[in-house]
């Protein structure tokens, strides 16, 4: 059974002439990234991979997270994160290693919630900053149980 840990960016900023794939952080996004990683430190083993979108908020978010944790995982930007559909999504999870038994999805609203919704018919309001954490036994519709949902601010 693998851990999923799927992680809404940290809120960003909307800078005037900048498109939405290179938003930068806001100043709260950049306090509310670091506690989620404080978070994912003292509650979840190590993590093995971590799934980036390779949008500027989300490599920021991972950034931030990354210094708070114990180790720092292998990871992975992929073009499918951003804004593809849950089902991109999928396809990129499917390529993963069975030996990723933890991994970190960073991403962007609507896929996310509709990939949680999915894999556990459960849709959580994944605001920014908002984790959820899925045993997957499968990644099919159904195939994981929803274990917590978290807002975390810094």
């Amino acid at each position: 059974m693998r851990r999923l840990v799927v992680l809404r960016h940290a809120k960003s900023a909307w800078p005037e002439g900048v498109p939405d794939y290179r938003r930068p952080l806001a100043d709260r996004g950049r306090r509310d990234a670091v506690a989620v990683g404080r978070w994912l430190a003292a509650r979840i083993d190590d993590i093995d991979i971590a799934l980036v979108s390779p949008a500027t908020r989300t490599r920021q978010t991972w950034d931030l997270v990354a210094a708070e944790l114990k180790t720092t995982p292998t990871v992975v930007h992929d073009e499918q994160l951003y804004g593809e559909g849950p089902d991109s999504v999928l396809g990129v999870l499917g390529t993963l290693p069975e030996t990723a038994e933890t991994v970190l999805l960073i991403g962007h609203n609507p896929d996310l919630e509709d990939l949680v919704e999915t894999l556990t018919g459960t849709r959580p309001e994944l605001k920014t900053s908002t984790l959820s954490v899925l045993l997957c036994a499968s990644l099919t519709p159904g195939g994981a149980t929803l274990e917590s949902t978290e807002k975390l601010r810094g």
